[in-house]
């Protein structure tokens, strides 16, 4: 169950884990005042479109005010998700008596994923069009909001992620266990969603649009660390166009708690089955072309000759015999062929990334009599 501090009044609303929260009205105060580019801000006074910022928030009582005061005003809401978070995160939030903003608060703890999970359907239940995520721990510079909302008005994508990797001088303050553990974990997250274009999966400073939400089963996102890498394999299933933006990343000093042994043990079984089933539903249900063709009939020939080689080398050395050149031809072909089909389907998968947004531009009211 969830305890809602909103200025909404009572509702049956429920949230993404069909629970109904209680909502009751905190102080009001003016917004915080923050710079922003004006023709961005015209743009979107213009086109009415309403942009929301959630935050999960877990162990993060010394950032969490600096963080939403950051935020600037043309942000219409801002959703705090309080993780069941042991410190003082929840009454510092709530003392900000920023309009703006709705505090949710979990009774159990649930993840980062399960977090969002639940600001993702509140953003949906307030009608906002654009709903961005940023950390409590104030390593999220919002300077790049406007970058990362801007795409996403335009109609040139569905959602717009920020990438650490776009500069030397970026790489030289990340930390050096994080530079090269993005580095796999980045091979593998193409393969497993699709976007072989994008880089820095892990990073979590996203903007999207909630007309791909409402097409994504919300509850099935996943709760814990692996909720960027989940969500952008769900995207891919969708077909929904992801951006990079460059931006600068903020280490103040805190530690992250995704551990590499955590990601080394944790993450490739997940993004395996992530694979999966964006290859089953992407080539076998939403369509069918070449790729699923050679899929189809390189993996069985992978098989059936990996198969074959491992028996007849495991029954000739037991009886101390050698293979004749016709039993490694047979062996070897299949496993030869099924690694071609299988290699020019990856091909055919880097060229099928999505490129038309599932989301139309954000346009001005119509005016009536037009």
């Amino acid at each position: 169950m969830l305890r809602v501090t909103s200025r909404a009044p009572m509702s049956t609303d429920r949230d993404a884990s069909g629970r109904a929260p209680e909502r009751t009205a905190p102080t009001l105060a003016a917004p915080p005042t923050a710079s922003r580019p004006a023709s961005f801000v015209d743009e979107l006074d213009l086109c009415g479109a309403k942009v929301g910022v959630v935050i999960p928030a877990y162990r993060v009582a010394p950032q969490i005010e600096t963080v939403v005061r950051g935020i600037p005003p043309w942000v219409k809401s801002i959703i705090v998700v309080e993780d069941k978070s042991p410190d003082d995160t929840a009454e510092r939030v709530m003392r900000l008596g920023d309009p703006r903003v709705t505090l949710l608060r979990h009774n159990v703890n649930r993840g980062v994923g399960g977090a969002m999970q639940t600001g993702f359907a509140e953003a949906l239940r307030q009608g906002l069009d654009v709903v961005v995520k940023m950390d409590g721990d104030d390593q999220m510079d919002p300077k790049y909001l406007p970058s990362l909302v801007q795409p996403l008005v335009d109609g040139r994508a569905d959602m717009v992620k920020c990438n650490r990797y776009s500069s030397l001088q970026s790489l030289r303050d990340m930390p050096a266990v994080r530079v090269i553990g993005n580095a796999g974990l980045t091979f593998l997250v193409k393969l497993a969603s699709g976007y072989w274009s994008i880089f820095d999966p892990a990073n979590g400073y996203v903007a999207v649009r909630t007309k791909v939400l409402e097409r994504i089963d919300l509850p099935r996102l996943p709760q814990r660390y692996y909720f960027e890498s989940g969500f952008l394999i769900e995207l891919g299933i969708q077909r929904a166009v992801v951006l990079d933006v460059p931006m600068t990343a903020k280490y103040a000093g805190e530690h992250s708690s995704l551990k590499p042994h955590r990601v080394l043990l944790e993450f490739p079984p997940k993004l395996l089955v992530g694979f999966l089933r964006r290859t089953f539903w992407r080539y076998f249900v939403h369509d069918f072309t070449a790729l699923s063709v050679f899929v189809l009939i390189g993996l069985p020939s992978l098989v059936t000759g990996l198969t074959y080689g491992i028996w007849r080398y495991v029954e000739l050395q037991r009886a101390d015999q050698l293979a004749s050149a016709g039993e490694v031809m047979i062996a070897a072909m299949p496993i030869i062929l099924g690694v071609q089909l299988l290699l020019q389907a990856v091909v055919l998968d880097i060229q099928n990334v999505p490129k038309q947004p599932l989301s139309p531009p954000i346009r001005p009211p119509a005016r009536s009599g037009e």
